[in-house]
């Protein structure tokens, strides 16, 4: 009933219940004479962006036949997620009396997340999302500073429900087969030969030296979390999902960004990521439901954005409020659905699926 996923993103994914995916186009498209550049032409073509539109419908079927209510929150907020490597862009309301608070900052969404979660306190239970985010400084053959997100969150659910839920997804949309599980530590004891949890930032960086990897300028000798990062983009990753989507679970407690932190020993993140044939699709938590933790990780995050020439970002947001008066216990992910139709449609670049990416905006 499920197509083995395809280890080669030459190869294309037939999307069950839309037929072929690639139609042969009935008439190749005239120019007129007084506008005879291509470049007003989409970046993808029709057959993709017919794949794309089937691929969205899937999506929605997918959370729709699962009782989840589509919501619609704020692209443009006051609030922003507070992260290290993320740089939101960002605008001043004009000086218009009728507007409240006029003259502030507000900022183009990295994520729906804080609007979300303020839902889920008012007492939402499952809900999705898909809708435009935008992320500064990040452009590539991954990357396109305005992308499409796919998000949600359902009321109740603890990791493995929010990982087997994800792995569903995964097989709806690209008719792959059910996720391998592999814990964070094990993957780097697999593929870098060293574990994350006890090895030290010069333990890392012998690892690098010793595999010829190229260091950023910038990397600081004791940045432990930089360095493994830095092995994970290079030794861990490309081995993930190649025969079948590999979802890497138990995240380094350093590293938890929104997740909770289950008290093992070591401690680990409850924090998932989905991945296909190298490429990261996905990020999940067992939700964070603590305020005041929340608050002392946006100070360490602006802390560091500081020490990286950085402007801070707002720490005090509405989701503080919302977590004090009673964030359920959920567990939320987000997917870079133009990642999917990448994979899905077999072309190597984001610019492939997009109508008009950023260099034709």
């Amino acid at each position: 009933m499920v197509a083995r996923f395809a280890p080669s993103l030459t190869r294309r994914v037939t999307v069950e219940g839309f037929g072929d995916p690639f139609p042969a186009p009935t008439e190749k498209p005239k120019l007129n004479s007084h506008n005879a550049s291509p470049d007003f032409r989409p970046s993808a073509s029709w057959p993709v962006l017919r794949l794309r539109a089937a691929l969205l419908t899937r999506v929605r079927e997918f959370f729709d036949s699962r009782a989840f209510l589509e919501v619609e929150t704020p692209i443009l907020s006051a609030d922003v997620v507070v992260d290290r490597h993320l740089d939101p862009m960002s605008t001043v309301l004009a000086p218009d009396p009728r507007i409240p608070d006029r003259g502030r900052r507000l900022y183009l969404q990295t994520s729906p997340e804080f609007a979300m979660k303020r839902l889920l306190a008012a007492g939402g239970e499952a809900i999705y999302q898909v809708t435009r985010a935008f992320r500064n400084g990040e452009a590539g053959r991954l990357h396109n500073p305005e992308f499409t997100i796919v998000e949600w969150y359902r009321a109740g659910d603890g990791m493995h429900a929010g990982i087997q839920l994800l792995s569903e997804l995964a097989a709806a949309l690209l008719n792959c087969p059910a996720a391998e599980l592999l814990s964070y530590r094990d993957a780097f004891v697999r593929h870098a030969g060293i574990d994350p949890h006890t090895c030290t930032a010069a333990d890392l960086a012998s690892v690098a030296q010793h595999r010829a990897i190229s260091l950023p300028p910038w990397l600081s000798a004791e940045d432990r979390d930089t360095w493994l990062d830095l092995l994970l983009v290079e030794l861990v990753e490309p081995h993930l999902g190649q025969d079948r989507p590999t979802i890497l679970f138990d995240y380094l407690a350093s590293q938890a960004a929104l997740a909770r932190v289950r008290p093992d020993n070591p401690p680990v993140a409850e924090r998932f990521e989905l991945y296909m044939q190298g490429i990261e699709l996905a990020n999940g938590y067992h939700e964070l439901l603590s305020a005041d933790v929340l608050r002392c990780r946006n100070a360490e995050n602006n802390a560091r954005r500081t020490a990286d020439g950085k402007p801070p970002l707002p720490e005090h947001s509405r989701l503080l409020a919302a977590m004090e008066a009673g964030l359920p216990d959920c567990t939320g992910a987000a997917l870079g659905f133009d990642r999917v139709v990448m994979l899905a449609a077999g072309v190597d670049s984001i610019d492939e699926v997009l109508a008009f990416p950023i260099g034709r905006a």
